[in-house]
């Protein structure tokens, strides 16, 4: 029998452990410190890869009474000290008096490993997030990965295994599926206000290109060889890891070794929505066509209904139209917009379909954690949706039709276009789940 999925979390073990033993519901206040909030209910966090992302998602979990943030890991020392200074002053202003209880790690292996860490938020290079994530849920964390998911469909699927194997709340961090606008136009898409869609528009990047930076020296306080980790070595370029005090978003996203372009950078947002539209999730597209034979001269994706989606063609600079027989509706960060315009008004009824519905996407994370429901946007959703992305890729750089079965997750009678699926990892690093 496979028990790797049995393992109980520090959480598990307190509530399961509870349920048995006569307790006291009331818990004084001065077992719940200054912020009301019991040890055993904070849930303990550690985050991986301190870049410009994290900066932003650690001002959240800050203001978070129900979190504390126990650890953190980034191969860069100026990233650390920066983030530990940050980090430890807010709590030491919290408490009153000097915290130095924060953690700090290189390695994230060691930081999966602690036993008092219930979960852990990931914001690494892409290369990095599906063996980050799955190290975290080998030992039992629940885990919050940013998007894009994996820099593969192949890694995306063994993030997908492992989240049901090991039993773990999984986030993907494509947030729009928690804004009321995206979910909105969701629902008019399903409840048919526009009729049926006859091709869906997604303006977002393109694919990445090759890594040929020159060389630059290498910082003193970056271990580089870490940093690549599994991806094929490459020079140190400042395009690739600036040091700048997060002030912008690094390259390394517009590189293949490393990312996979805006097609998965942003395509794991707005792709994501039109899959949510279509009730799509763990399915997806059955051919691509390169932009030479696709529609209106665009990448084109075919569904098997024959619903048609294109690389481009939305408006904005990044959204996506769905256009129906019966209207449109455009969605971006921005807009929400439809024709005829009093769609936006549309009251749902009773026997409509509605949509899971969060208005916080790392709070939902968290919510997850603590009852076990599934998030918004779990491994099987952001495998996905990734997939569609990647298969886009794919397209580009072989630049022939694709036809994909969807069930197999594999192309048709197309061995060439298998081993794009996958990515091999630079020694020592494997994946396993």
């Amino acid at each position: 029998m496979d028990t790797k999925g049995q393992r109980l979390t520090r959480r598990e073990v307190l509530r399961y452990g509870a349920a048995g033993l006569a307790i006291p519901t009331i818990i004084p206040a001065i077992a719940r410190g200054a912020e009301g909030v019991a040890p055993s209910e904070r849930l303990s966090v550690g985050l991986v890869g301190m870049g410009k992302m994290m900066w932003g998602h650690i001002g959240y979990f800050l203001n978070r009474q129900d979190v504390q943030i126990t650890a953190i890991c980034d191969v860069e020392t100026l990233r650390l000290d920066a983030c530990v200074k940050r980090i430890e002053g807010h709590y030491t202003g919290k408490q009153g008096k000097e915290y130095k209880g924060l953690k700090v790690y290189r390695d994230f292996r060691e930081l999966c490993q602690r036993p008092d860490i219930d979960a852990v938020f990931i914001a690494s290079t892409t290369n990095w997030h599906a063996l980050h994530s799955i190290e975290a849920m080998k030992h039992g964390k629940d885990v919050y990965c940013e998007k894009p998911l994996a820099l593969s469909v192949r890694e995306a699927e063994a993030i997908r295994e492992a989240a049901q194997r090991y039993n773990r709340i999984f986030q993907t961090g494509s947030q729009q599926r928690s804004d009321y606008k995206f979910r909105f136009a969701c629902e008019l898409v399903r409840n048919g206000t526009i009729g049926k869609i006859k091709s869906i528009h997604v303006n977002v990047g393109g694919p990445p290109g090759p890594c040929y930076l020159p060389a630059q020296p290498t910082p003193e306080t970056l271990d580089w060889d870490m940093w690549v980790g599994p991806a094929p070595m490459r020079p140190y370029n400042e395009r690739l890891c600036p040091l700048d005090d997060f002030k912008v978003f690094p390259a390394w996203r517009y590189y293949r070794d490393f990312g996979g372009g805006g097609m998965t950078d942003w395509g794991a947002h707005h792709f994501d929505i039109a899959q949510w539209a279509l009730g799509m999730d763990g399915h997806g597209p059955v051919e691509v066509l390169p932009p030479k034979e696709g529609m209106d001269g665009r990448l084109t994706y075919r569904y098997a209904n024959g619903t048609l989606m294109t690389h481009g063609g939305a408006r904005g600079k990044a959204g996506v139209d769905f256009i129906g027989e019966n209207g449109s509706i455009g969605v971006n960060r921005g807009f929400l917009t439809s024709d005829p315009i009093g769609l936006l008004k549309t009251k749902w009824g009773p026997d409509d379909t509605r949509l899971y519905e969060s208005r916080d996407h790392k709070g939902n994370w968290l919510e997850g954690i603590k009852t076990r429901r599934q998030c918004i946007c779990p491994a099987e959703i952001g495998c996905s949706s990734i997939t569609v992305c990647h298969l886009g890729n794919i397209a580009y750089w072989l630049k022939r039709p694709l036809q994909w079965d969807p069930k197999k997750s594999r192309f048709v009678n197309d061995p060439a276009a298998d081993r794009l699926l996958g990515r091999a990892m630079r020694a020592p690093w494997t994946l396993t789940v």
